[in-house]
């Protein structure tokens, strides 16, 4: 869709302006995209862990057509295969999930777990299991208080089941997502003679991460070739990350911005953005760790990590984080970022940090301190490798 920005108006906006009056009462409804709808949109999109741009586009309109629905507005039930989505999921899974039901990770989306933990619910309350969440199972749910205290129990199962994979990476999957592709280039930037597309660089940089960690024994998929036919929407890489049931899902991507002084490397996790939101924080610590290692290892300036709800980092059902490496709008990165020398520092970086991943927390090392060629060495001798 293209995206709704200041100055358009039409019945496109007075939806949005009507979902943000539902959001806060002091905003008026109207049909007019002005400085105050953008305004906002833009505070929508900082608390929902969005990009922050200001305008709406299919992101947003997803966001803000979830952001209608409050618990027990509708009845919610299992669809196949166009599941329902709103706010009103994410408030009953988070529910589900302070009162010990296991509903996966809150993405808003009432899918199998979902309906499987409602289902549970229903059983223990005495009511029928049908795994929809109808007037009945409102009222139950509203009479009952939190089952588990003391922590964030999907947060305790995640960081548990990744302890007990172990420490090392052989025989672990990881999906590696090589941003953009196909008709889809991402960033482009003319440089003289030359043309430098952020999906082509990001292909090379995904590359040579398959090839290290496949030479340190894990299981390695790409979600896309050099040149898909079609646009690869994130939903569908989501997707096969998940029917590939892996370990660790690391989505490369390249920074632009309109002027040329942005540069630096910034890592992304599932959250938003919130001190009371939802995050995972198995994947906040591997967006540290590929953080801190790719700045020790290469100089860009760190721009930090940060929790987003983007489709990609939400519906994954594993830890997963994109990083975004260098500006190619930044002479001072692009010039670095066409260096194969430069890209082979900056995979080095993440293979160090998979590795940190798997070790346990009282067990790990120095940022910089892991030789990456160590590991495909011990692989091929059939050595631990020690922590």
């Amino acid at each position: 869709m293209r995206p709704i920005r200041r100055g358009d108006r039409g019945p496109a906006v007075t939806e949005i302006r009507s979902v943000l009056t539902r959001l806060d009462t002091s905003f008026p409804a109207g049909d007019l995209f002005d400085e105050e709808t953008e305004r906002a949109v833009r505070a929508f999109q900082q608390q929902r862990g969005l990009t922050v741009g200001g305008d709406v586009d299919e992101e947003t309109w997803l966001a803000l057509d979830a952001a209608r629905w409050r618990l027990g507005a509708r009845a919610l039930f299992h669809a196949i295969p166009h599941p329902l989505i709103g706010e009103d999921v994410r408030t009953l899974q988070e529910r589900l999930l302070e009162m010990g039901y296991d509903v996966g990770r809150p993405d808003s989306v009432y899918g199998t777990r979902t309906a499987k933990a409602v289902g549970q619910f229903q059983r223990e309350v005495g009511l029928a299991p049908d795994g929809a969440f109808g007037p009945q199972t409102m009222n139950a749910l509203r009479r009952l208080g939190r089952k588990v205290v003391g922590g964030r129990p999907q947060l305790l199962r995640e960081a548990e089941a990744f302890r007990q994979s172990g420490p090392h990476l052989l025989g672990k999957t990881v999906v590696i997502d090589p941003g953009h592709g196909g008709p889809d280039q991402g960033i482009i930037v003319p440089d003289g003679p030359l043309r430098w597309t952020e999906s082509e660089l990001a292909f090379d940089l995904a590359s040579r991460l398959e090839g290290r960690l496949a030479g340190a024994g894990m299981r390695v998929h790409l979600t896309r070739g050099p040149s898909p036919a079609a646009r690869i929407p994130d939903k569908a890489r989501a997707q096969l990350a998940n029917d590939l049931h892996a370990d660790l899902l690391i989505s490369i991507h390249i920074d632009g911005y309109k002027t040329a002084e942005a540069d630096g490397v910034a890592t992304y996790h599932y959250g938003d953005g919130t001190s009371e939101g939802v995050t995972s924080t198995v994947a906040e610590r591997l967006a540290g760790l590929v953080q801190r290692e790719i700045v020790a290892r290469t100089g860009l300036r760190n721009c930090h990590i940060h929790a987003k709800t983007w489709d990609l980092l939400r519906l994954t059902r594993m830890p997963a984080v994109r990083v975004e490496i260098g500006y190619l709008t930044s002479p001072h990165d692009r010039t670095r970022l066409v260096d194969p020398l430069f890209r082979e520092q900056t995979i080095e970086a993440i293979v160090a940090a998979v590795q940190r991943m798997y070790f346990p927390v009282e067990n790990d090392v120095p940022t910089g301190s892991i030789d990456v060629r160590q590991l495909r060495m011990a692989v091929a001798a059939g050595l631990p490798i020690k922590a």
